[in-house]
């Protein structure tokens, strides 16, 4: 990816990461930065990054090759070659390069006027993400993270997309282990911080739910006394993290009695309704993503709005403006009557618990079908928490269940020692399960479809739509 927002010069570079000038000019000025070099362009300054899969210092001829004017790598890299770089390009070492990213985007950020708020929380960042733009857009110009860019490299990339224009950003912040989000704040630098909950995930890489709490709990220290968080208070663990913070709390929730407040009035097939509340002020809002997980986001992006001083008629229309994302309770009819929930974008215990309780409010009379694959990163607690979805599928009343993947078997075994019939149960292969499903399927049916998104669940969701 590119960032083409503004230029750099050589000199900022070097004072943002404290680089070293190996060869080039300081005088300099880069277009743009980019991390990937098949989309590098002219002027710009490809940095370095070493991946799981691939480094990006086996590519820097292909950048200079589509015309980047430098490269920023790692001084490991400038030791080991025979001859030192020389000549028109530019070359920066750094001791780190996927530190450097940080600290330009930190550099950047800083010299900004912009107002940012940050989102976290283990199920519903995205939603709350694009809500939270929806709102802060209908009085501000909004900058905000594209698709899941939440990581130390997509985060930066988002920065680098400020320009002079934007008064807000709304960055997505994720993490799978200790220590991300603390970075991610150092750079990002936010005036809020939204937790909207903290729930089983990640669990492989902060060992339990506590250690998820821990991690989340990074952005409020970043976030210091001068911050505002804005915290979800019907959330046990948030709650916690709530009373360590030193700074403006916002809280926002349905169950207990909160700042900014929202009482769910019905649901349909389209969405969900309830009344938002603050002080002493209401409005109907109604939405068109389903289900209560949806209502916790809406709240939270309206608690941002409420401080950023709009009116609870601009946070409405900012609400009501969401629509449902890819792959993240997607409705669609297919022939036949038949509804499709499309909820494959990710899993984790928390959005699976929250997904079937949507589809029970859905299904009204017809038949509920849960087709469900691997939650992946749980480390050694992927056995039992799949066997609670078994467990939850049953005493919801489903009337079939589809699973597949490694865990498939600790799902069943949950869902029949909870008492389902073993007949209502099918095991296989995801093209198993869409001729299956094609078979029995039938007007009034519906069908939620979730997994991790390694595990490719969508392409149920695309069998399910090919008409035979």
């Amino acid at each position: 990816m590119t960032s083409n927002s503004k230029t750099w010069g050589v000199s900022d570079v070097l004072h943002a990461t404290g680089g070293r000038l190996v060869c080039g000019s300081e005088e300099t000025r880069f277009q743009a930065i980019s991390t990937d070099s098949r989309t590098a362009e002219h002027g710009d300054l490809f940095i370095a990054i070493a991946g799981e899969k691939c480094d990006g210092h086996d590519f820097l001829q292909e950048a200079f090759d589509r015309g980047a004017l430098g490269v920023l790598v790692a001084e490991d890299y400038i030791s080991k070659r025979s001859q030192a770089p020389k000549g028109e390009k530019h070359w920066i070492a750094v001791p780190d390069t996927l530190k450097a990213l940080g600290d330009l985007a930190a550099f950047g950020r800083r010299q900004s006027n912009v107002s940012v708020v940050a989102v976290t929380g283990t199920n519903g960042k995205t939603t709350t993400k694009e809500m939270t733009a929806s709102v802060l857009s209908q009085t501000f110009n909004v900058l905000k993270t594209s698709g899941n860019f939440n990581n130390l490299i997509g985060l930066p990339l988002t920065l680098f997309g400020l320009n002079d224009s934007h008064e807000w950003a709304v960055l997505e912040v994720a993490m799978n282990r200790p220590g991300e989000i603390r970075r991610l704040t150092e750079i990002a630098n936010p005036d809020l911080g939204v937790i909207t909950n903290v729930e089983a995930g990640h669990l492989e890489g902060v060992k339990d739910i506590d250690g998820v709490m821990e991690a989340k709990g990074e952005l409020l220290e970043g976030l210091g006394q001068d911050g505002t968080a804005v915290l979800n208070i019907d959330d046990q663990r948030v709650c916690r993290l709530a009373e360590r913070f030193s700074g403006r709390v916002v809280s926002f929730g349905i169950e207990s009695s909160a700042e900014v407040s929202g009482t769910p009035v019905s649901q349909t097939r389209s969405g969900v309704s309830f009344d938002l509340s603050w002080y002493d002020e209401s409005i109907r809002v109604s939405l068109k993503i389903p289900g209560k997980a949806a209502i916790y986001n809406a709240l939270a992006a309206a608690a941002v709005g409420y401080r950023a001083d709009l009116s609870i008629e601009q946070v409405k229309k900012g609400l009501e403006s969401a629509v449902p994302l890819p792959g993240r309770m997607e409705i669609s009819t297919l022939p036949g009557g038949i509804h499709l929930i499309d909820d494959t974008y990710n899993a984790n215990p928390g959005s699976v618990a929250a997904a079937i309780e949507t589809l029970c409010s859905l299904k009204g009379s017809g038949r509920g079908i849960f087709v469900i694959g691997d939650m992946l990163e749980l480390g050694q607690h992927a056995q039992a928490a799949h066997k609670h979805i078994g467990i939850l599928a049953e005493r919801a009343g489903l009337a079939g269940l589809y699973v597949t993947g490694e865990f498939a078997g600790a799902v069943t075994e949950g869902a029949v020692g909870a008492g389902m019939d073993h007949r209502k149960i099918s095991i296989g292969t995801r093209e198993e399960i869409v001729e299956v499903l094609k078979e029995r399927l039938g007007p009034g049916d519906w069908v939620l479809i979730k997994g991790s998104r390694l595990t490719a669940m969508d392409k149920v969701v695309q069998g399910l739509m090919i008409d035979d």
